[in-house]
């Protein structure tokens, strides 16, 4: 007997945690879900470690998962990295699994001294912050998983060895039923019956550059007199945006929706869909109207020129250009072929990225960092 820890088995069924304790409920807390749900459908078992309260812990009851309430204060709460570690050590975990930034410390912390690795999932395609506790954090993972291309190049521009990364794109669920939103809803929000609509859901946040999006409607519509435009969603840029819609004369033509549940039922009613970021880990939004069919227009900005291939699954235009981004966008709602030809392309192109081929690929990376 050496007294160490017994190496977890790599071969069979592995216990994961998942920890993500952000509040809200973006993309990034919606791909934990879909990964944990879909490791467990495969036979193993995810716990999430989610705030009480807040949608990701909800969602995952819903979905028979296991929640662990887990609400720190800091990153590196003691009390919170404790409650981590019981259940490390009681549930036998084998991978933690942080997939937020702020989730990678208390990863680090509460399996330090255990048999479980550390597996780190980076979403966004920024550099890390160049301090101790970053480099620390980072250097006890023992796998660290890049959305993309971009978001691997950030990291490696940060100081993260190139061959400690894997690049597994974050997937769509390719089994949901969308139903669009009803008529009524539309009109509440705006929306006349018949006029083109345009839909972009992304947070009013700086990397999302939501004052583009309202510019390239107003390029648009120089085209398109009819059209509408919902963007849904809401952050602290919403003051910038509603002047910037104010000076375009946009008037009813764009509506700032705020925060929807129905997101998903808006985008379905779409006739085109657009990302308009200046920077972006992967643009997952896209992937979910391409996999309805929807004809994309999008600024190239990070990742997403790794799911949209211009002119074959969609249209894209250079980053903060809202006057290329508004012909794109013009181009989808005048030129019935081409958004035809374009919407076909986008829903084969988002079938390459199906939350099951992430899970599987993510597994793949758990069972080599234990051994297996």
């Amino acid at each position: 007997m050496t007294g160490q820890p017994a190496r977890p088995d790599a071969t069979g069924p592995l216990t994961v945690l998942h920890v993500d304790t952000e509040r809200g409920w973006r993309g990034g807390e919606r791909q934990a879900l879909w990964l944990a749900d879909a490791l467990q459908r495969a036979g193993h078992r995810s716990l999430v470690a989610a705030r009480p309260g807040e949608p990701l812990a909800a969602r995952a009851r819903e979905r028979a998962l296991a929640v662990v309430a887990c609400a720190p204060v800091a990153e590196f709460d003691p009390f919170a990295v404790a409650r981590l570690r019981r259940v490390i050590k009681v549930h036998r975990v084998q991978v933690v699994h942080a997939h937020t930034g702020h989730a990678v410390g208390l990863a680090a912390l509460a399996a330090a001294r255990t048999p479980a690795k550390i597996v780190v999932t980076r979403r966004v395609d920024f550099k890390l912050r160049d301090n101790a506790g970053t480099r620390w954090k980072y250097g006890r993972a023992d796998a660290l998983i890049a959305i993309s291309r971009a978001v691997a190049e950030a990291l490696v521009a940060s100081g993260i060895e190139r061959e400690r990364i894997e690049i597994i794109p974050s997937g769509v669920d390719l089994t949901r039923s969308f139903v669009p939103a009803s008529r009524e809803t539309l009109r509440e929000l705006g929306v006349p019956d018949g006029a083109p609509l345009l839909v972009q859901v992304s947070q009013l946040v700086g990397h999302k550059d939501p004052v583009t999006f309202v510019r390239a409607v107003a390029a648009a519509r120089r085209q398109v007199p009819a059209l509408r435009a919902l963007l849904v969603g809401e952050g602290p840029l919403r003051p910038q945006v509603e002047a910037e819609v104010a000076a375009q004369g946009l008037g009813d033509a764009l509506r700032l929706t705020g925060y929807r549940s129905d997101a998903d039922a808006l985008l379905a009613a779409a006739d085109v869909a657009t990302l308009s970021s200046q920077e972006e880990g992967l643009g997952t939004v896209l992937l979910d109207a391409m996999s309805m069919g929807k004809p994309t227009a999008a600024t190239a900005a990070g990742g997403i020129p790794e799911i949209i291939v211009d002119g074959v699954s969609g249209l894209l235009a250079p980053v903060h250009d809202a006057e290329r981004l508004g012909d794109a966008i013009a181009r989808l709602l005048t030129d019935r072929g081409l958004a035809a030809r374009l919407a076909a392309g986008a829903r084969g192109r988002a079938a390459e990225f199906s939350v099951e081929r992430t899970a599987e690929r993510t597994l793949t990376v758990y069972r080599r960092v234990l051994g297996g």
